[in-house]
């Protein structure tokens, strides 16, 4: 596959070296407006919907409850492609927001909200489909309909599918999960887990503690459930896997888990192999924040398994996109060339042909062999 770097207009940030493309792996979308879902799917509410609060800010409405404030980046092609070429990226992978999920209702349900949102995400990124790449949800909670629904939106033209880490109760070992997980391996789509529905308590409504502690836990958790649960030992090693925010505390606290595989084997150590042997059957993206925390990433799981992030267009996420990978002393150039766009290429496998396009319009592009 011939991958080519986009030419971003002068004066805008620029890559570490001109021959990687920079790719951004984590971002959201909101649509703009969306159907009455209870007249979609004839389903109990509460439902989210958008209250327009200016022709560019929305709040995500959950019922008559406020959930988010948001702006027209979520559901602005041309916007979002403005703050990308400021932050010098040249492909943007397109998931859904969690919020939308809907993994507690019914199948039916969850499979209309889950069609509703793709082929509207799909609309979007369609306006630049040379650097927009979307990926879809499914109702993860039941794994016919959650096949079936990767299907219909790899056909059209979905590159991925991003999951929560957990239906309810049951983590990403549940053989509902695993079955899907398997269809992801054999269909070559790559899967990225994003932390969502984070347990409620007064010690975690503080301080937006839920997303600060909670959102690293839960991460932390959807690993050890892929290594301890023993998905990695049932599932194709074709799959390729992705964790959101960094693995979350995972990297930190690996060798007390190791530490554990091996002192409490009747409880710890039901993997085929000890954690550390399963670092290259998954990935990690790059939002961390400073340098010494994507240090401990990279010396954790090797540069080749991390992928530049940035969970935009959100305030808890990094602008410019990259800005710690880009100024990292402890990388080497091949090593942040990698961070920055060729692990997420073989990621992508072959979705990332969409910036060939732009490439050749726009100025002479910049070949590297993937």
């Amino acid at each position: 596959m011939r991958l080519h770097a986009y030419v971003h207009p002068a004066g805008t940030c620029t890559r570490a070296r001109g021959d990687v493309p920079v790719i951004d792996i984590h971002s959201h979308n909101v649509p703009c407006g969306w159907p009455d879902l209870q007249a979609e799917t004839g389903g109990d509410g509460p439902w989210p919907w958008l209250r327009a609060t200016s022709e560019r800010e929305a709040m995500i409405m959950l019922g008559e409850q406020e959930f988010r404030a948001i702006d027209d980046r979520c559901w602005n092609a041309a916007a979002r492609l403005a703050d990308m070429d400021a932050d010098g990226v040249d492909l943007q992978v397109v998931s859904p927001t969690p919020v939308f999920f809907s993994y507690h209702r019914s199948v039916a349900e969850s499979a209309r909200i889950a069609a509703i949102f793709n082929d509207l995400a799909a609309q979007m990124c369609a306006e630049a489909p040379d650097r927009l790449v979307p990926f879809c949800q499914v109702p993860l909670a039941d794994p016919e309909a959650a096949c079936r629904e990767l299907d219909r939106c790899l056909a059209n033209g979905h590159a991925g599918v991003e999951i929560g880490n957990h239906v309810g109760d049951r983590d990403l070992d549940d053989p509902g999960v695993v079955e899907f997980l398997q269809h992801c391996a054999s269909v070559g789509a790559p899967v990225f887990v994003h932390p969502w529905d984070m347990p409620t308590t007064p010690r975690t409504a503080r301080w937006m503690a839920q997303w600060l502690v909670g959102m690293p836990a839960e991460t932390h958790l959807s690993v050890l459930a892929m290594i301890l649960g023993g998905v990695f030992d049932q599932v194709s090693p074709e799959l390729r896997i992705c964790f959101a925010h960094g693995g979350g505390s995972f990297a930190m606290w690996l060798g007390r888990t190791e530490n554990a595989w091996h002192s409490r084997p009747d409880l710890v150590g039901v993997s085929q192999l000890p954690p550390s042997a399963y670092l290259d059957r998954f990935s990690v993206d790059s939002v961390v924040f400073d340098e010494p925390a994507l240090r401990l990433l990279v010396d954790t799981m090797g540069a080749d398994r991390v992928m530049m992030g940035s969970d935009f267009p959100y305030p808890l996420g990094e602008r410019p996109a990259g800005s710690v990978v880009r100024t990292s002393t402890f990388l080497c150039e091949d090593d942040r060339d990698a961070i920055l766009g060729g692990n997420a290429a073989r990621w992508l496998d072959g979705s990332t042909d969409r910036v060939q396009q732009t490439a050749a319009t726009t100025g002479t592009p910049m070949e590297a062999q993937v």
